[in-house]
């Protein structure tokens, strides 16, 4: 059977690690990595993750099965967290919220849930979007289209152009929007840009899928959540996918959660019943190690404090990284072109180079990015900036 399967094609991001890796010079800079990085270029710990860490060695007695649905005490912290304390959905409890093996798993499970429930729906994605949206959620059997989402020329938001098209997305469908630190563009949705987006979704009838993969990384975890919150508050149902990779640095724990907002107390429940039959059918149940640690942190005031300390640190590196990108390139004659950068948030934006300038900033100075010149702004720091500047005021010359 199996001897008739053809070799895949590399993973764009998996083929830059590989060329990264096999690039000897010792100045080299990976700007496709996807995890955060501190100013020396490591993707530590965090405090509150090591001492949460450490009680929890400390008092846990029992590596016995914890159910479907995930860690009891980490879903009601979740809620908390995504929703606000005193937001009605969660005072009426119309609200589903399951451990999920990090934002991935959250996003299959959730396309798993929507065939079961609707079919075989058309489920609508921002062009450009992450590059796994596709494969996790069109491999379940899910229809896969677009809409215009991000000017490559212009920089920002095409949101005339996204608001013409999800007007045509029939009642039935599901739109996915990124929640905040759009990836890969960092392109985020003002909260007037969300209002009009809230009364277009009550036009149209379709259901919103939110993406909350970046909480804490734009602006703070209480401003990027505004989306999800107030499409929860005004809309009969709404889905979230959230993940704890980034604003924890679970990476490898693969911490996160699916979330469904319902008309009834009793909706909440039956989709409760058929995400944890979804979630026997696939994985049986998701790790608890990591969860145990967000739920320790979300409900202990001093680890959430040293957290909340943390993750400021966080954001504000990668918004002081940007600006002195954008001073750096001004300073080395390139004016405004590069200005969008320091609009941008989160982790990723796009450069808006020419796939030659792209490959000479590999072969000639050692700086590796994706081709569509996507960069992850955690691979500069102190040592590398003024460097890379200089490499990107040289090909943006040519």
């Amino acid at each position: 059977m199996f001897i008739n399967l053809e070799q895949l094609p590399a993973d764009p991001i998996l083929g830059l690690i590989k060329q990264f890796g096999e690039d000897p010079r010792e100045h080299k800079i990976d700007l496709g990595v996807g995890v955060y990085k501190d100013n020396q270029g490591l993707t530590p710990v965090m405090q509150a993750v090591q001492h949460a860490e450490q009680k929890l060695f400390a008092d846990q007695t029992t590596k016995s099965y914890i159910g479907p649905l995930g860690v009891p005490q980490f879903n009601e912290a979740m809620k908390l967290l995504v929703l606000g304390q005193r937001h009605s959905v969660l005072n009426e409890q119309r609200i589903a919220l399951v451990q999920t093996p990090g934002g991935c798993g959250a996003l299959r499970v959730a396309a798993e849930l929507i065939k079961r429930s609707h079919g075989a729906p058309t489920i609508w994605v921002s062009e450009p979007t992450w590059g796994n949206h596709t494969p996790l959620l069109g491999d379940s059997g899910l229809n896969i289209r677009s809409y215009p989402y991000y000017d490559f020329g212009k920089h920002r938001i095409q949101f005339d152009a996204m608001l013409s098209c999800l007007n045509q997305v029939p009642a039935g469908d599901f739109v996915l929007f990124h929640g905040s630190c759009h990836n890969p563009s960092g392109a985020d949705l003002t909260r007037e840009q969300w209002q009009q987006l809230v009364q277009l979704v009550q036009r149209r009838g379709f259901t919103p899928f939110i993406d909350l993969a970046y909480q804490g990384f734009g602006e703070g975890t209480e401003q990027d959540a505004y989306g999800f919150r107030l499409m929860a508050e005004q809309l009969p149902e709404c889905v979230l996918a959230v993940s704890c990779s980034k604003n924890f640095g679970l990476y490898r724990e693969r911490v996160g959660a699916l979330a469904v907002t319902t008309e009834t107390v009793a909706s909440a429940q039956a989709v409760t019943t058929h995400i944890a039959r979804v979630v026997r059918g696939i994985y049986s149940m998701p790790p608890s190690h990591g969860a145990l640690i967000v739920a320790q942190i979300l409900a202990d005031p001093n680890l959430y404090k040293v957290w909340q300390e943390e993750l400021s640190q966080m954001r504000q590196r990668l918004l002081h990284t940007r600006a002195n990108l954008v001073e750096q390139l001004r300073q080395r004659g390139l004016g405004d072109r590069f200005d969008f950068l320091a609009r941008e948030k989160g982790m990723f934006s796009f450069l808006g180079l020419k796939p030659e300038q792209v490959v000479a900033l590999a072969e000639q100075f050692a700086i590796h990015m994706l081709g569509n010149s996507r960069i992850s702004v955690c691979g500069l720091n102190g040592a590398n900036i003024d460097y890379f500047a200089e490499a990107l005021a040289a090909v943006s010359a040519r």
